[in-house]
């Protein structure tokens, strides 16, 4: 086996060799403090401490101050429960990204930032201390383990070898926070994009709330489809509609199909499409003569479920049938439901299912609130029979006091004791679900505020949808596709709801008149004084408030308006209360990069981008990028029943929190990232390799002092002005992928590097020079500039992933004085200046075509030894017989050729033609040299010295051998 160095087997080889020539003819044998164990999870927890009792975040932040910013603006986590691995991944992602602008020259700050309100934190504090407490209780309590699960998360953070400002974080319930989203809120009323009316929402029972978009998803229910019967109320009228004089018989239905029993009883208006064609059927049920009307496409498959024979008797289009009154099906049955239902026109009706027609209950379906508002109903009439506990209001007829859900029954047995229902089958389909409780939530019209997407603001500028649109298309996306995504999202969303009926939240503290519902004349002056007052005390000053102390003899008039914000309104206005709030100072507007989960196009995202538009008019955000999830091995979704769940805090106790860091860096994050002991392995694997090399480089500079030792750069050898070339280019191809957030390529190159170019290739035939020349001679001291430029630029392009690994290999590289002046840190550096190679072109394109004709030989010699001809290559002797071009540059190494195939003995044959060429070897008939291990004639040649070779005789004796090219 041929190793090399940077693997395991060869250093314990090479540190072999050394010992065992150690005492008789010394080889320079060098020693590192660096270790080749890592022992990350026991030796992390110290670089972790010592990170934060040097203060190294504040020595980066003094090391950069004049530098341009660079911004990551930090998503907030949710203050409760330990952090998973998609946390791991999110905030490592981000401690790369800053780390890597820190590197490219920027003062990259990082404020690490908590979401504090809302309804999970509120449902823990019902869980631990019952429901109905004080709302001065509840938000005292809710703070309090707010603080507790932020403490307990940022130590987890903090362990991932995550550098920032985790003495100052943001905290969305920081009372200056508070009071701030208080005055964004007052800015955007005032602006003209907020307006408060009755309208359908996303509601959850359990939450006893509004739900914003992001937090509804769809599961499948299994509910009632029925086909109810409208009763006709205006024959007269319809006949006409139809070119009849008369209805052959007034008895007959418009038939409505719907999978919402629950409903009809709110029943207000029917819809039709104004270019179907609709037709009236005669049928008869139970002997009876009836008329149905349907859409004429539909009339087979319906009579056929309704299990009924029929003809069409007249066709007409549905425009002609606008606004001719229909009976509600339970009109016969309680006074209650004696209504008339008109018929609307609508272009939402389809064909797809059903009967052509649909039932519109305003409260609780959005195109039947828009539906009904259009033509001209006014909130105080649409009819709201659903409390928010999801029960029927005392005063319904036959279902008061019942749930939505178990009302389902009892409102079908009532349809069919009033002959109105033609057929009910159960029916599976994806339905709105709460993605805290899984429970169904309902569209229900509630009084709320709104900001509107689509209305003019007082200046007469661009409405919300167009500014944020036009936000979309200035900002940059990574990956590419995240653009069209959210563009989607802004184009199609209602109305944003901003508020909530909650208590743990930013109030929206306004005073609304108790009859008029109007806000008080003085509101942008009172928004300002409640905002002072929860600066000082927090959003408890609200609750607290006298209303007297503010409006005097008027407060008798007005109400504390009871709502709080949204807590995506928390989060989505951090670019106002953070960026330019709290730590406007650490921050710039607008950030460069907003980075989270690919679920946050419709969260965080998209609530940022929708109030930075009304505050600022463009986004708060250059640059989105978006992660995926993180999946088992198999492409799985974690879960604790599964039992696949891989937690961080065990990966960082066991193998160590850079291999997290590494297995991040290494994953395309831009799709699914998948996580497994197996795949762990391999990363533990991979990481050895580069700690191996890192090893290597660090114990061979170990005895090398850069003012004293270095060699001027036109002196250096040829092969070690090549690998400084190299370097450089690596270096160039990598910044350009840090610069579009690159880093599975960056792990890759660096991985390839160490065990191709470095391992493989350079320092294979380096050890010679390095183990055998003189300590202090030209030859070992100019492969040690080379080596010492190459660990420079290394450490730093490593350093954005690999941070332990950086840091503790810095700390023994740099020595006392470079760390003194690094201020303990590697990354207080820039990423590292290499000296510019004039001829670097040619020197690479040189030593590809050399190294191409490397692999060859070392394929020829491998096969040499398995048949037993020689045991390692040292024992060889090689005939290259090349023509033309290459064997000028093979002859242009001169009698350096052998050290690049490491062989005793190399030389070039010229030959006519290409098919002439060919590699011969030859097992040396010499005497091994006992300290170099080379074959050599001239063993022996000192009789004082009978082991060695003539130029170990001289690197150890005399003057030291002549090296010019390897």
């Amino acid at each position: 086996m041929l190793h090399h160095a940077g693997c395991k087997a060869c250093i314990i080889q090479t540190e072999t060799i050394m010992s065992e020539s150690k005492n008789k003819y010394p080889v320079n044998l060098t020693e590192t403090a660096f270790p080749m164990r890592g022992d990350l999870a026991k030796r992390e927890p110290k670089w972790v401490k010592e990170w934060q009792e040097k203060q190294i975040y504040k020595k980066i932040r003094a090391a950069s101050k004049g530098r341009p910013k660079f911004i990551l603006h930090d998503g907030p986590p949710y203050a409760n429960g330990d952090i998973h691995i998609g946390h791991a991944v999110n905030k490592i992602l981000k401690d790369m990204i800053v780390k890597a602008r820190q590197l490219a020259g920027f003062d990259a700050q990082y404020v690490p930032g908590w979401d504090c309100h809302g309804m999970p934190i509120e449902i823990q504090i019902e869980k631990q201390y019952g429901k109905n407490l004080p709302t001065s209780e509840v938000q005292a309590k809710s703070r309090a383990y707010a603080s507790e699960q932020i403490e307990r998360q940022k130590k987890d953070f903090i362990r991932l070898g995550v550098l920032g400002d985790w003495d100052n974080p943001y905290k969305t319930m920081n009372f200056g926070n508070e009071a701030d989203e208080l005055r964004a809120l007052g800015k955007i009323m005032e602006k003209g994009y907020v307006y408060r009316g009755l309208k359908p929402v996303n509601w959850c029972f359990d939450c006893g709330s509004a739900l914003a978009e992001a937090e509804v998803e769809y599961q499948d229910k299994r509910d009632p489809a029925i086909d109810v019967g409208f009763p006709f109320a205006e024959p007269d009228k319809l006949a006409k509609a139809f070119g009849l004089d008369k209805l052959p018989t007034d008895k007959g239905y418009a038939v409505i199909w719907t999978t919402t029993p629950w409903t009809l009883p709110a029943n207000q208006a029917l819809n039709v499409h104004p270019e179907v064609d609709y037709a009236l059927v005669r049928t008869e049920r139970n002997g009876e003569p009836l008329l149905l009307l349907l859409a004429k496409d539909l009339v087979e498959a319906c009579l056929q479920r309704y299990g009924l024979q029929g003809e069409i008797i007249a066709t007409t289009q549905g425009e002609a049938l606008s606004l001719i009154a229909f009976r509600h099906p339970l009109a016969g049955s309680d006074p209650g439901y004696d209504r008339l239902s008109p018929m609307y026109l609508a272009d939402y009706v389809t064909l797809d299912t059903g009967t052509g027609i649909v039932h519109s209950a305003p409260a609780y379906g959005v195109d039947d609130f828009i539906s009904c508002k259009a033509h001209g109903m006014k909130d105080d009439d649409i009819l709201n029979p659903v409390m928010g506990d999801g029960r029927y209001a005392s005063w319904l007829p036959f279902f008061g006091g019942m749930t939505i859900w178990e009302a389902s029954k009892p409102i079908c047995a009532k349809l069919e004791e009033a002959g109105a229902l033609f057929k009910l089958v159960m029916f599976d389909h994806s339905y709105m679900h709460c993605w805290r409780h899984k429970t169904p939530i309902i569209y229900r019209a509630t009084s709320q505020w709104f900001a509107g997407m689509d209305a003019t603001p007082k200046d007469g500028g661009p409405t919300l949808r167009q500014t944020a649109l036009a936000g979309i298309d200035a900002t940059a996306f990574f990956p590419s596709w995240g653009k069209a995504r959210l563009h989607g999202m802004i184009a199609n969303r209602p109305d944003w709801t901003l508020s909530r009926q909650r208590q743990w939240g930013v109030p929206m503290a306004f005073f609304v008149h108790k009859e008029t519902g109007a806000l008080h004349p003085r509101t942008p002056e009172l928004t300002e004084q409640i905002a002072r007052r929860i600066e000082q005390h927090g959003i408890e000053a609200w609750q607290a408030l006298d209303p007297r102390e503010l409006l005097g003899a008027e407060a008798d008039q007005y109400l504390k308006n009871k709502d709080t914000l949204d807590v995506w309104f928390d989060s989505g206005t951090t670019h106002q209360t953070v960026l330019r709030g709290s730590h406007a100072e650490e921050s710039q507007f607008p950030a460069d990069l907003y980075l989270e989960g690919s679920d946050q196009h419709r969260g965080w995202f998209h609530s940022s981008l929708l109030t930075s538009s009304m505050l600022n008019g463009c986004p708060p955000y250059k640059a989105l990028l978006t992660h995926g999830f993180v999946v088992d091995g198999e492409g799985k979704k974690m879960s604790k029943s599964k039992g696949n769940v891989v937690a961080p805090q065990k990966v960082s106790d066991t193998l160590g929190a850079e291999i997290l860091r590494l297995w991040v860096a290494s994953t395309d994050y831009s799709g699914e990232l998948s996580i497994s002991d197996e795949i762990l392995k391999r990363v533990v694997e991979a990481y050895r390799r580069i700690r191996n090399t890192l090893r290597f480089l660090l114990a061979n500079t170990s005895d090398f002092d850069f003012k004293k030792d270095a060699v001027p750069l036109d002196q250096l050898l040829e092969i070690d002005r090549y690998a400084i070339a190299r370097i450089a280019e690596l270096q160039a191809d990598i910044l350009q992928n840090f610069e579009v957030y690159e880093f599975h390529p960056v792990v890759a190159k660096i991985q390839m590097y160490c065990s191709e170019d470095l391992g493989g290739f350079y320092l294979d035939i380096l050890k010679d020079r390095l183990y055998t020349c003189g300590a202090d001679s030209a030859a070992r001291r100019s492969a040690q500039t080379a080596l010492f430029h190459i660990t420079h630029a290394l450490l730093r392009l490593m350093a954005p992933m690999l941070s332990f690994t950086a840091e503790e290999a810095w700390a023994v590289f740099a020595g006392q004085e470079g760390l003194d002046a690094s201020s303990g840190t590697i990354f207080t550096q820039t990423y590292y200046a290499l000296p510019e190679m004039a001829d670097a072109e040619a020197l690479l394109a040189k030593f590809a075509t050399l190294r191409g004709v490397r692999d060859q030989v070392m394929k020829q010699l491998e096969e040499v030894r398995i048949a037993g001809n020689i045991g390692s290559s040292l024992q060889a002797e090689i005939d290259i017989r090349a023509s033309g071009a290459k064997h000028d540059l093979l002859a242009s190494l001169d009698d350096d050729l052998k050290f690049v195939f490491i062989t005793s003995q190399a030389k070039v044959t010229r030959v006519g033609s290409e098919a002439e060429e060919k590699i011969v070897v030859t097992p040396s008939a010499n005497a091994k040299c006992e300290r170099c291990w080379h074959y050599r004639a001239d063993v022996g040649a000192h009789a004082d010295h009978p082991g060695l070779c003539g130029r170990c005789y001289s690197n150890l004796f005399g003057q030291g051998e002549a090296r010019r090219f390897a």
